[in-house]
């Protein structure tokens, strides 16, 4: 699945990716912060979003950090 990584404040995405392990994904971030070379965040919330590309469904994960 595609996930993205973005501030709660202004949408800015921090970072693209896909993974097939969300759970596991989303239980990571939850912790108390999560690292990225250019710097730390905390997990806010997240939400799965449906959408339509050439004709096929797919489904993104959206990640939000503070």
């Amino acid at each position: 699945m595609n996930v993205i990584f973005a501030l709660t404040g202004t949408g800015e995405q921090l970072l693209e990716m896909v993974s097939t392990d969300v759970a596991g994904l989303l239980a990571a971030v939850q912790g108390e912060s999560v690292t990225f070379p250019f710097g730390n965040y905390q997990y806010d919330f997240h939400a799965l979003d449906h959408y339509e590309e050439n004709g096929a469904y797919r489904q993104e994960l959206v990640i939000y950090l503070k």
